[in-house]
């Protein structure tokens, strides 16, 4: 115990030993000592030594510490111990020392120690597991150690983590320890984990991270939180940046609008805490990461959607036009609202609707160019402007023709400051960086926009009293003649270039002025320092342009003429060596590399991102127009013009083609419909069908009811005529005309028999006449035969008719007397006949009403034929139109697959031209890039429209 009390501080005898003789000595303690108190001492020594002796303590006592976390692992305060020992020795932000060389000893030994623990992959893994143990003096200690082994060898133990079974999901686990301690610790340990590793970023976001962080963010107060939300900002950047999966997973998952209660800032802004701005920061540096330019144009498009129909971007424009934001958060806001509104046409609309909250009111846009062209606005500031500016009009072509028509005579109001006022007077104003920006975002409002190019030209200026007004392009080369600073001929050099490229009205306009062409060959051929040579490859850019977009409207000025020209007075090496300037100076590859403009200085903000891609595609052109001769450029004129014509017949018979699809397609669908009309018809008929048989049976049940009421009927009656003497006179008269009828019958059958006796005769004649036809007397006689049978059948059909008379002559003299007999009684028998009559009249009613029913049923079932034989005339027509428009289709297929042969044959012959094109040394587009332009132009028609209707 005396050698503890040294160590821990007691007075001992005799000398003190050195460090590393102490350090030495417990660690032998460490591995010799069988008591588990006498190893939880020595242990809590060596920590208690490791910050003054780190590496004595790493160098001796590590292995020794790794070997107590692995076998005593069941006393947590032994390992609490160990694992503060380790985090000692090798974690660096513990170091006090303040020079540099020794920060850079430590964190080399942080690194070394780092890098000793990890040689075995099982030793973090043993960490991993120390980190499920509940128990603060343990969880908490490895948390940290395992921070401080990514902070020194990040990527080597990220790959062990990753391999590691449920690696991930255990320190995922610590963000639901309840001990706020332990969770902060997490996520400081999380943003270590998932620094550059996408794999690993993957994973924690599919374990639920995004839903965990937004909780702990709204928690803590979100915006107005503390240090924890600043660390579950930085985790949420670390996972989104440049991960489009998980940006994926965050928007499908519905996390972007959680974000909008988070620029909620109230309009009491004075208590702007250095906390609540930083978190404010990372607020929008998370909105910006999902919108940036660099990802996919889908996702970029998918999020800016997400954002405005939750009314995110209507939170950030708020936050743009109140009072009391901090400058900072004011640039970081502008710059999140460009990126949510680039490209976005729905966006961009609601951009250009938004007015400050002044009086009278004042569009967004026009506050913001006002801050832009003052020069007393920080730097940072203004270049934030033009960036939203920038991104405003980027594939926006209603809101450029917005701002060129503010320039335009008919359309100024000297009432009201426009923007395009604005442009004007910072593009004409003593400071340079006015000028540059006001030149940037007027070139911006004729990006890739033929049209607004030629409405600019219409723009004119009113320079002095008593002087004519000049145009804004005359004014432009006015100014950049007078010889200003590098910075505004540069912007005004840009806006020149972007303004004539591909539009030959322009040039002409600008060639026009005398003074234009002789000034830039003098430019391009001095001799001029550093400084001015970006100026003479702008020069020598905006000459070339002139070169390969004239139309050789002005004789003074063709094609031909100005390049002789530039042989004569500059050379065309020079020429291309000058050209060459632009894509050689340094600030050009920075500005080439995001759309953003970030700058470290005003001196440097000399190039505009679209320009250098502008720059980029006419370079070789250039190049080539001024080295080509006369008659390469006369070759090269009849093949464009053949081309020319040969893509106008090819067009036209795409547009053929189109419209042949778009009609087989109307044929498709009316062949559809007509088939779903027969459908339906023949569903109809079956239907109506099934109604007639139905009426059918009802109306034979009928019948055959009406039948037996009938025969019901006419026996009542007979019953009655025994007591009504009138009746049976009648029914007397009815027997007498039936044996009447009896009696013609049988005259008529004795006159039948007569001649078929006849017939017998002359047949037997006929007979004996011909012997000499066996054949023809067999046939008679069995038809002789056939015929007695007949007469025989005949004969015993008569009997029965007499029979049947002499029957019907016996009832009837019976009937006689009888009506005798029972007249005498009639006045007995009054009260039966009196209900007989009754029961009579019932049956006679009942029968009238069961005929009307059949009468109705009998029309019904005329009006059911009547629509039968109507729907099956116009189930005929429709066959026959449908066979029509087959005929039609086949007809029309034909002449398509014609076309498609004829278009072979003119694909076949624009190949050969461009091989030959290819052959003379031409840069020829291909056809992808034809289509690809035809694709983009029929987009930018659709925006049109869209704009349109809106």
């Amino acid at each position: 115990m005396n050698f503890f009390r040294g160590v821990m501080g007691g007075q001992a005898a005799g000398p003190q030993p050195s460090g590393a003789e102490t350090i030495q000595k417990l660690c032998d303690r460490v591995a010799s000592s069988t008591l588990l108190e006498d190893r939880r001492d020595a242990v809590r020594a060596l920590k208690s030594l490791s910050k003054k002796y780190r590496m004595e303590v790493g160098t001796q006592a590590m292995d020794h510490l790794i070997n107590i976390l692995q076998t005593d692992r069941s006393d947590s305060e032994i390992v609490g111990y160990a694992l503060d020992t380790l985090y000692n020795i090798i974690c660096n932000d513990e170091e006090e020392e303040q020079d540099e060389n020794a920060q850079k000893q430590a964190d080399d030994l942080g690194a070394q120690f780092t890098e000793k623990f990890i040689e075995d992959p099982e030793h973090v893994t043993l960490l991993l597991t120390l980190l499920e143990e509940f128990d603060f003096h343990v969880r908490w200690p490895g948390v940290k150690l395992l921070t401080a082994l990514l902070k020194n060898q990040g990527p080597q133990v990220q790959g062990v983590i990753l391999v590691s079974p449920m690696g991930v999901s255990r320190l995922m686990d610590l963000l639901a320890d309840s001990r706020e301690i332990i969770r902060n610790d997490g996520l400081l340990l999380l943003q270590q984990l998932t620094k550059s590793n996408a794999a690993i970023q993957k994973i924690v976001a599919f374990e639920n991270a995004f839903e965990r962080l937004l909780d702990i963010i709204t928690d803590e107060g979100s915006s107005d939180g503390g240090i924890v939300v600043e660390d579950c900002l930085l985790l949420l950047l670390n996972l989104l940046k440049n991960n489009s999966s998980n940006q994926n997973f965050f928007k499908e998952g519905s996390y972007i609008q959680r974000m909008k209660p988070w620029f909620e800032v109230g309009d009491d802004n004075a208590g702007w805490s250095a906390q609540k701005v930083t978190n404010l920061h990372l607020m929008l540096q998370l909105v910006r990461v999902l919108v940036s330019p660099v990802n996919s144009p889908g996702a970029t498009a998918s999020c800016q959607r997400a954002m405005f129909t939750c009314g995110l971007l209507q939170q950030l424009c708020t936050i743009l036009m109140a009072t009391g934001v901090p400058a900072d958060i004011l640039t970081e806001t502008i710059n999140t609202v460009s990126e949510v509104i680039r490209g976005s046409q729905v966006n961009q609309d609601y951009f250009a609707s938004v007015n400050a909250p002044s009086n009278p009111p004042r569009p967004a846009i026009v506050v913001l160019l006002m801050s832009m062209v003052n020069e007393r606005q920080p730097f940072v500031l203004r270049c934030a402007v033009l960036y939203c500016f920038q991104c405003f009009l980027y594939k926006n072509q209603k809101g450029q023709g917005e701002i060129v028509a503010t320039l335009l005579p008919s359309t100024i109001d000297a009432n009201s400051i426009s923007a395009g006022q604005l442009l004007c007077g910072g593009l004409f104003s003593a400071d340079s960086l006015s000028n540059w920006c006001a030149a940037v975002a007027l070139a911006h409002a004729l990006q890739e926009n033929h049209t607004q190019k030629e409405q600019l030209l219409r723009v004119q200026l009113a320079t002095s009293l008593g002087k004519p007004p000049v145009s804004l392009l005359q004014q432009c080369t006015n100014i950049l003649s007078q010889g200003s600073k590098v910075q505004t001929r540069v912007g005004l050099l840009m806006l020149l270039c972007t303004w004539i490229s591909n539009c030959p009205i322009a040039v002409t306009h600008f060639l026009h002025n005398q003074e234009n062409v002789p000034f830039l060959t003098a430019q391009i051929s001095e001799n001029l320092g550093e400084d001015e040579r970006l100026v003479q490859g702008l020069c020598a850019l905006l000459l070339g342009i002139c070169i390969y977009y004239n139309d050789n409207s002005l004789e003074n000025y063709t094609k031909e003429k100005l390049k002789q020209l530039i042989e004569k007075r500059i050379g065309k090496e020079n020429f291309v060596e000058k050209l060459g300037f632009i894509t050689k100076h340094e600030l050009y590859s920075r500005a080439a590399q995001k759309p953003q403009p970030v700058f470290p200085s005003p001196e440097q903000m000399l190039f505009d991102h679209e320009f250098t891609k502008l720059v980029k595609d006419l370079e070789g052109m250039i190049t080539k127009a001024v080295h080509k001769s006369s008659e390469e450029e006369k070759k090269e004129e009849e093949v464009k013009k053949t081309l020319e014509q040969h893509d106008n017949i090819v067009t036209q018979y795409k547009e053929l083609i189109r419209e042949q699809d778009a009609e087989i397609q109307k044929l498709k669908e009316q062949v559809a419909s007509v088939s779903t009309q027969n459908e339906q018809l023949q569903t109809t008929i079956t239907q109506q069908v099934s109604q007639i048989q139905q009426h059918k049976d009802q109306y034979n049940i009928l019948k055959l009811k009406l039948g037996k009421d009938n025969q019901s009927q006419s026996s009542s009656q007979g019953d009655v005529s025994q007591v009504n003497g009138v009746q049976q006179t009648e029914e007397m008269t009815q027997l007498r005309d039936e044996v009447e009828e009896l009696r013609k019958q049988n005259a008529l059958l004795q006159t039948q028999l007569g001649d078929k006796d006849s017939l017998i005769n002359t047949l037997r004649s006929e007979a004996t006449l011909s012997p000499d036809a066996p054949s023809d007397n067999t046939e008679l006689l069995k038809e002789l035969e056939a015929l007695r049978s007949q007469v025989q059948a005949q004969s015993t059909e008569i009997s029965q008719l007499q029979t049947e008379r002499q029957e019907l002559l016996r009832r009837a003299e019976a009937t006689m007397a009888s009506d005798t007999v029972q007249s005498s009684d009639g006045s007995e028998d009054r009260a039966k006949v009196t209900e007989l009559e009754n029961r009579l009249a019932a049956q006679t009613s009942e029968t009238e009403r069961l005929k009307g029913e059949l009468k109705s049923l009998s029309e019904g079932r005329a009006d059911l034929e009547q629509q039968l034989a109507s729907a099956s005339s116009s189930v005929a027509i429709l066959q026959t139109e449908k066979s029509k428009l087959q005929t039609d289709l086949q007809e029309s297929k034909k002449e398509q697959d014609d076309l498609l042969m004829l278009l072979a044959d003119q694909d076949q012959k624009i190949h050969n031209l461009r091989q030959r094109l290819k052959d003379l040394g031409e840069t020829v587009e291909d056809e992808d890039d034809l289509d690809a332009r035809d694709q983009t132009d029929d987009d930018d028609e659709d925006e049109d429209e869209e704009d349109n209707e809106d």
